[in-house]
């Protein structure tokens, strides 16, 4: 079975930076979309950003393109999740997704789920 452990949240002032990573298990790493997700307090969970498996086309929320950079390294079977400039409400738990379709991640249609990693920005 396919896991995936998300890593790298914290708590940072507005402005600054962290960097997410998603590692996943090695024999299915390669063949699958990813994607990232968040969930702030008392709010459904939204698409974030993600990257398909061979030609490494991305998508992003509008709310973080520009922001934010969704890249993976494949020999590593990890999904990075670069976050620069945040902002307050860019606070949520922040969770890695798989599919074999970029364009069912943003769906939430995905085949496997991370814990998730919180992500904090104080004003």
């Amino acid at each position: 079975q396919e896991q995936l452990v998300e890593s790298g949240g914290g708590l940072v002032q507005a402005g600054g930076s962290l960097r997410l990573s998603c590692a996943a298990s090695r024999r299915t790493f390669s063949s699958y979309a990813m994607g990232w997700f968040r969930q702030a307090p008392g709010k459904e969970r939204e698409f974030v950003a993600a990257i398909d498996s061979r030609y490494y086309r991305t998508e992003y929320q509008d709310s973080v393109k520009g922001r934010f950079t969704i890249s993976r390294d494949n020999a590593k079977n990890t999904v990075y999740l670069q976050m620069n400039t945040l902002k307050p409400e860019d606070t949520a738990v922040y969770y890695c997704a798989a599919h074999e379709i970029l364009a069912s991640i943003r769906l939430g249609r995905n085949r496997y789920w991370g814990q998730g990693t919180q992500v904090t920005v104080s004003s």
